[in-house]
């Protein structure tokens, strides 16, 4: 969120990260624990800007916060609420011993996994990607389940493969190609006609400089999707 604070009128600015262009994840009752701002925030939408007026009950009670907030204080909230993810059942799931988890219903086991890569999405876009890595490989960890049927498997798969794409990327992003060609490998071991993988698998080795094999990768490629700018300005980069 980005989010103002003032005393008394607008124009008594007490806190703010207006200026901040990323501003940090925060969690609800323990980063932002005014019980005001809690209720207002789970009433917003993604995108939604909000004025609040909360009485000093819904703020910082009968003592204030000494020097900032004098006792009995009526404070006002601008907030823009810019994303969330809901993690409530992502964070109950790691209560779990591991024994309750690997029994717990692959339907929640899949929504814990998309929750915790949504997460690494977050950390990827804010180009922290060693801590989007950590997440997509927690959300591998839970998805190592040994599944009772093929169609239990085959969901699984999808999820994995997934992320053995946001990966192989990071790796990319890291300058780690050997990492990003084997999370491309094992995401062609899945779906040998995905062109992403296969694209992800050209570009690390013309990084490593493996000219054959990036030709290989990126042709198969462009068999598959002919007119992907990416895929053909990779293939003329290859050619120079």
């Amino acid at each position: 969120v980005k989010y103002s604070g003032y005393l008394g009128n607008w124009n008594n600015l007490f806190c703010s990260n207006e200026s901040s262009k990323y501003p940090r994840l925060m969690k609800l009752g323990k980063d932002i624990t005014l019980w005001g701002l809690e209720i207002g925030l789970l009433s917003m939408t993604k995108g939604e800007t909000a004025l609040f007026v909360l009485r000093p009950e819904y703020a910082y009670g009968q003592r204030g916060c000494p020097p900032s907030i004098p006792p009995n204080t009526t404070v006002l909230f601008k907030v823009e609420l810019l994303d969330f993810i809901d993690s409530e059942e992502c964070d109950a799931f790691f209560e779990l011993t591991y024994e309750q988890q690997d029994r717990h219903p692959l339907e929640k086991v899949l929504k814990v996994a998309a929750t915790v890569r949504e997460f690494g999405n977050y950390f990827f876009y804010k180009q922290r990607f060693k801590i989007a890595k950590s997440r997509y490989k927690r959300a591998l960890s839970i998805l190592g389940r040994s599944s009772s049927s093929k169609a239990e498997q085959s969901q699984i798969n999808a999820s994995k493969l997934l992320l053995f794409l946001n990966l192989s990327l990071t790796y990319l992003k890291m300058e780690r190609a050997d990492r990003a060609l084997k999370y491309g490998e094992l995401a062609l071991e899945m779906d040998q006609g995905n062109a992403k993988a296969l694209f992800r698998c050209g570009q690390a080795c013309l990084y490593l400089r493996e000219y054959r094999k990036s030709h290989d990768f990126l042709t198969r490629a462009q068999c598959i999707q002919p007119f992907n700018r990416d895929i053909n300005n990779e293939l003329k980069k290859l050619a120079r």
